[in-house]
C-alpha cells in the first residue's frame, strides 16, 4: 500500500515541477512581451484593449497580471517542494 502511495506522490511531484517549469517559461515570455510592447507602444495594442483606455491602464493591468501569475507560481513551488519532500520521506520508511 505504501509503495503505491509513494509512487503516486512522486509522480504528482514530478508533474508539479514540470508544470512549474512551463509556468515560468510562460511568465518569461510574458515579461519579454511586456518590455517590448510597453517600450514601443504600438497602436494596435490599444485597439485590442478597448476604445477608451490609455497606456497607463494597459500598463497597470498587464503588470498586475504578471504579479498575480508570479504569486501563483510561488505558491505552486511550495506545493511541489512539499510533495517532493513527502515522497522522499515515504521512500525512507
Amino acid at each position: 500500500m505504501n509503495d503505491t502511495i509513494e509512487m503516486r506522490i512522486r509522480s504528482a511531484a514530478a508533474a508539479a515541477w514540470w508544470t512549474l517549469l512551463i509556468g515560468m517559461a510562460f511568465l518569461f515570455v510574458q515579461w519579454i512581451l511586456y518590455l517590448v510592447l510597453m517600450s514601443s507602444r504600438p497602436g494596435w495594442l490599444l485597439s485590442l484593449w478597448g476604445p477608451n483606455l490609455g497606456w497607463e491602464t494597459v500598463n497597470q493591468a498587464w503588470f498586475c497580471a504578471l504579479a498575480l501569475i508570479k504569486a501563483f507560481l510561488a505558491l505552486f513551488a511550495f506545493v511541489a517542494l512539499w510533495l517532493t519532500l513527502w515522497a522522499r520521506q515515504l521512500r525512507r520508511h
